[in-house]
């Protein structure tokens, strides 16, 4: 079932004519099916190869924007992000930019792959400062490298309130919505950030966290990359265990009025993912519940 309007269907026939017409030395090597987000399908290429396709034209600048700065970045980080090796363009099969990466091994975080929460939450913390850190190399919060999870709150406002009224029908009692709502209006009481601009991966969920012997060692899925204020960088902590969010925020040394706006931006993605998702990706959906669930039980 497609995800948004406008969808592009593909399949492993149409995969393998753009890597045969496009890279025919990758031609003869065996294809499969490697997953798909919100944004993009994979499929594995070989054994050193990931081949992602944008599901729709609005997702496609994305994958431009990650051949043009995750090249740069690499050097200065010291944990793995993806490798673009290839720029695919357009076709009749598939009219929008596709892209081939290196593949990076390793397993998504979880509790069969994490051996130590409190270990890995204050390794994301590390990655998440040397991340913010990093030389803006001239970038500036403009163009593709702007992105709404990196300003401020209060211009998400009316969208979010419409998001948790959704939420109310969706969920019913299962969850306090109603208290959910009030932890999001206290935090846009609060001053804004002031502090300054920084390099964001914007999405640090368990799915784009990859895990090697029980310890974090790569992160993917760059799409969200944008320059802007850290505070919705730390949201995604509230999709791991408590033990692993209480090592992050000590780590990552977050203070008060940091943490409860990123709690409010961890309610604000949970409920526009329910709304939006409802009828076309319920294991997504499942993953907003439990976030919801878990802000609420700390």
């Amino acid at each position: 079932m497609p995800l948004h309007q406008g969808e592009i269907p593909v399949d492993e026939d149409v995969v393998s004519s753009l890597v045969t017409q496009q890279c025919p030395q990758w031609g003869h090597l065996p294809l499969s099916r490697a997953g798909a987000g919100t944004d993009n399908t994979m499929y594995r290429l070989g054994a050193d190869l990931l081949v992602r396709l944008p599901r729709t034209a609005e997702k496609a600048p994305s994958l431009r924007k990650e051949q043009r700065w995750l090249p740069r970045l690499a050097p200065r980080l010291g944990f793995r992000i993806p490798e673009p090796v290839h720029t695919g363009v357009p076709t009749g099969a598939f009219p929008l930019p596709w892209a081939v990466y290196r593949w990076i091994d390793g397993d998504e975080a979880g509790p069969q792959t994490v051996s130590d929460w409190a270990a890995f939450g204050a390794d994301l913390a590390g990655v998440v400062r040397e991340l913010h850190g990093t030389d803006l190399m001239g970038a500036t919060r403009a163009g593709d490298l702007s992105w709404y999870r990196g300003g401020e709150l209060r211009p998400c406002a009316e969208w979010i309130s419409g998001a948790l009224a959704d939420c109310r029908t969706i969920v019913g009692t299962e969850i306090d919505v109603d208290t959910l709502e009030r932890m999001w209006q206290a935090a846009l009481a609060r001053p804004e950030p002031s502090g300054p601009q920084v390099w964001l991966h914007g999405d640090l969920r368990p799915t784009n966290l990859l895990v090697r012997h029980g310890r974090l060692h790569a992160v993917i899925d760059f799409g969200g990359l944008s320059v802007g204020l850290p505070d919705a960088e730390h949201a995604p902590v509230w999709d791991l265990p408590p033990e692993a969010r209480h090592a992050y925020r000590d780590a990552a040394d977050v203070d008060d009025s940091t943490w409860l706006r990123a709690r409010a931006w961890a309610i604000a993605v949970a409920a526009s993912g329910i709304s939006y998702y409802q009828h076309s990706y319920p294991a997504f959906v499942a993953e907003c519940r439990a976030r919801l669930q878990a802000i609420l039980a700390e």
